[in-house]
């Protein structure tokens, strides 16, 4: 039993690192968006709507783990464009 609480008290502290990281990701992204006044590069929503279906396929198959899955979906999702109704 230590063993396996050893294991969740390391993939908590892994997914606590990940998530500090990807914080700093995205703050780092939001200044140079605003430092620079675009919004970024476009990106063909057509080819971020075939990796975000590619990318629930991967996670069907249990190719990837659900953490991962999530990171990739936020990243993707972001690049979208809805235009206004």
């Amino acid at each position: 039993m230590s063993q396996a609480g050893a294991n969740k008290r390391e993939r908590e502290r892994n997914r606590q690192a990940k998530a500090v990281a990807k914080a700093e990701r995205r703050t780092l992204r939001r200044e140079s968006s605003d430092a620079t006044g675009d919004a970024g590069p476009a990106v063909d929503q057509q080819t971020v709507l075939a990796q975000l279906a590619a990318l629930h396929e991967q996670f069907d198959a249990e190719q990837i783990e659900l953490d991962d899955f999530l990171d990739r979906k936020a990243e993707l999702m972001q690049q979208l464009v809805v235009p206004d109704a």
